[in-house]
C-alpha cells in the first residue's frame, strides 16, 4: 500500500514530497517513508521505535520531518502492538515489557539486513525512538555498533534498574507475577547484557541525544540524566557529540521543540 503527501509549498516555503509505503519485512510490518526524489538510491536510514501501547503510525510527524532532510525513515510495528497486536490488557502487557523491547532490539538485525540487501541505506544508519522505543535505542546501542547516531526520548538505559523498579512495584499493588525467584534472576542477567549503564565504553563516542521531561511520572528522569552527566567525561574531547535536552515543565510526553531538535540532530550527524 502506498500514500504520498504531494505538498509543493507550506506557508509559501517549498516543502518535498513525502512518500509513505505500509509493507512488511519479514514478519515485521513497518512504514517506509522517503522523500519522493531518490526514493529507490540508497539514502542515509533512521529505524525510529514507537512506544508502549502506541503504534508504528503515531510518529509519523518525525518521519515527516526527517524526510524533509532527505533521510528514509524506517517505523517498525512492536511485538504484541498495533497489526501485531493480541488483544491484551495493559496489565498483560505490562507484564511483557521487556519481552517487547528485547523483540525489538534483536529483530533490528533483521531491518538492517534487510535494509542493506534491498540496497535502501548507506552505512549512515540512526536509530531513535520515544518512550519504550527511547529503551530499546538504548538496549541497541550495546549490541550493534553499525548505529552511527542515535535520539533517545524519554528512554532510560538502566535495565536492570528499571525492570528491578517496575517489578517492586507490581508486587506492591498486590500483583503476582508470573515468574519464580530462579526466573526472575535469569531474566535480570539477560536484561544485564543490554544495560548501557554497566558497559559505558560501548557508547563508543558514537553522538547520542536525549530528551526528557524532568516531570514523566512513566520513565523516571533522574537515572537518564544520571547516565548522562556521568558520561560527560568520556565525550570530554567531543562534547558535542552528546546532548541532554531537559525539559523542567514536561511530564511523558515529547515537546515539539524536542521533536524538532531531535531530527536536527540526526540529520547533522547522518552528513559526518
Amino acid at each position: 500500500m502506498l500514500a504520498s503527501l504531494n505538498i509543493d509549498t507550506m506557508g509559501g516555503k517549498e516543502v518535498m514530497k513525502m512518500l509513505v509505503k505500509q509493507e512488511k519485512w519479514g514478519s515485521i510490518p513497518v512504514l517506509h517513508a522517503m522523500p519522493n526524489e531518490g526514493e529507490e538510491d540508497p539514502l542515509p536510514t533512521v529505524i525510529f521505535f514507537h512506544g508502549f501501547t502506541s503504534a508504528k503510525e503515531h510518529n509519523l510527524h518525525y518521519a515527516y520531518n526527517l524526510t524533509q532532510k532527505g533521510i528514509r525513515v524506517i517505523l517498525p510495528e512492536a511485538h504484541l502492538h498495533g497489526e501485531r497486536s493480541e488483544e491484551l490488557d495493559v496489565i498483560q502487557m505490562s507484564l511483557r515489557f521487556w519481552e517487547i523491547v528485547l523483540t525489538n532490539i534483536e529483530e533490528l538485525k533483521f531491518l538492517h539486513s534487510y535494509m542493506k540487501e534491498k540496497e535502501l541505506a548507506t552505512d549512515r544508519i540512526a536509530v531513535a525512538g520515544t518512550s519504550m522505543g527511547g529503551i530499546t535505542t538504548m538496549g541497541a546501542l550495546t549490541v550493534y555498533p553499525w548505529i552511527k547516531t542515535a535520539a533517545v526520548m524519554m528512554g532510560a538505559p538502566n535495565f536492570v534498574g528499571l525492570a528491578s523498579a517496575q517489578m517492586a512495584q507490581f508486587e506492591a499493588q498486590g500483583f503476582e507475577l508470573p515468574i519464580n525467584d530462579e526466573e526472575r534472576k535469569k531474566m535480570l542477567a539477560t536484561l544485564a547484557y543490554f544495560d548501557m549503564t554497566q558497559q559505558k565504553e560501548k557508547m563508543a563516542g558514537r553522538p547520542v541525544f536525549f530528551w526528557h521531561g524532568q516531570k514523566d511520572p512513566t520513565v523516571p528522569f533522574e537515572p537518564t540524566y544520571r547516565f548522562y552527566r556521568e558520561l560527560e567525561a568520556d565525550y570530554a574531547k567531543t562534547p558535542e557529540r552528546i546532548e541532554f535536552m531537559n525539559d523542567k515543565d514536561a511530564a511523558h510526553a515529547v515537546s515539539r521543540a524536542g521533536m524538532l531538535t531531535s531530527v536536527d540532530w540526526l540529520t547533522k550527524h547522518l552528513a559526518e
